[in-house]
């Protein structure tokens, strides 16, 4: 590989992509690697500020122990892409990985934290602990010179040999029974039609679980904290109870929910919207108290908590005091969230 001016380089390959840029509009690759310049490209490339180009002099390849920025971030993709996690073809000098399945993404910060503190290489994630779909864009990584030393990508493979599970993974969902128990004497007798059960129906269904029963009850101690017990011996997974959460005389779910004898992991939550949310357990069973927000927000405190259950884990209260750093959604203050910031996977 060698470095002429733009003039000279006609019939030579390109060594790199190179980008154009759209003011306002985006960015895009002009010239693929390997792209062998034509005499017309001379005033293209001119016109993107490209007055020398890194060609190539027909060596087989960098020599001197030193890894081109694509091939270099492709050996990073392979050592940290762990179970769900696939990655593409490099482009412009970067690797993107992308959920192979639904899930939860879960990313090693310890390890995250390392591999960026090695020169030169870059590595940035979406947040961890969230429910993602098949698809998904969850990380991009490169280095930042055309090219590396081959120790700076050992560096790189060694932490990940060394390291207590993968960088990035996606566990899959599993398939949950979920029991709903309805709470609000206005409900109940009729007055208004719940809301709630459908926006659960909707959100549990896209996870791959399914609503195993609902049952709507008064605003009665006694008759919700039955209503639990039923849910629970008919074989739900989960049981969520909806309404009654605030701080009312009437909202009687939070002592319904201790009346059952779980035990309670937190009552609070420092996510807004969700603050009013109850984490409890009967047994192996998750019982959630969940405050209105979860009804009409697109996002809430829901959808931060209830991915980690689907894939399997046990929620503990230092899961939830951990929210509190990026809990809040942005807009929260005011016309009931509408530019939810959770939505954007920044919750």
């Amino acid at each position: 590989m060698k470095c002429i001016p733009v003039q000279e380089a006609v019939g030579f390959a390109i060594c790199h992509d190179i980008t154009e840029i759209i003011p306002g509009e985006c960015t895009r690759p002009a010239f693929r690697r390997g792209h062998i310049v034509a005499p017309e490209d001379v005033g293209y490339l001119l016109r993107l500020g490209k007055e020398h180009l890194f060609v190539s002099d027909g060596s087989p390849d960098l020599g001197n122990g030193r890894v081109h920025e694509d091939d270099a971030a492709l050996r990073i993709a392979k050592a940290v892409a762990g179970p769900g996690v696939v990655f593409g073809e490099p482009k412009e000098g970067r690797v993107n990985f992308t959920a192979f399945r639904q899930g939860l993404f879960c990313v090693n910060l310890t390890l995250l934290e390392k591999i960026n503190s090695i020169p030169h290489v870059t590595l940035a994630t979406a947040h961890s602990m969230q429910g993602v779909d098949e698809g998904r864009l969850l990380a991009g990584t490169r280095v930042i010179p055309l090219s590396v030393p081959e120790t700076t990508l050992q560096a790189v493979e060694d932490c990940c040999v060394g390291a207590f599970g993968p960088l990035l993974s996606v566990t899959a969902f599993r398939g949950h029974r979920v029991g709903i128990v309805t709470t609000g004497s206005e409900v109940f007798h009729g007055r208004i039609k719940d809301a709630f059960g459908p926006v659960l129906h909707q959100k549990f269904t896209a996870w791959g679980s399914r609503i195993h029963s609902q049952e709507i009850v008064p605003d009665n101690t006694e008759t919700t904290a039955a209503a639990i017990n039923t849910a629970v011996e008919n074989g739900a997974d989960l049981v969520c109870v909806t309404g009654g959460m605030s701080v009312d005389f009437d909202d009687k779910t939070p002592a319904a929910i201790r009346a059952v004898g779980c035990e309670v992991v937190s009552y609070g939550a420092p996510v807004f919207p969700g603050a009013m949310f109850m984490l409890a357990y009967k047994g192996n069973v998750p019982v959630l108290g969940l405050p209105g927000c979860v009804m009409y927000c697109r996002a809430s405190i829901f959808d931060l908590i209830v991915p980690r259950i689907l894939a399997g884990l046990r929620v503990c209260a230092a899961d939830i005091t951990g929210l509190a750093h990026g809990g809040l959604c942005e807009g929260c203050a005011e016309c009931h969230f509408p530019k939810c910031a959770f939505g954007k996977g920044q919750g």
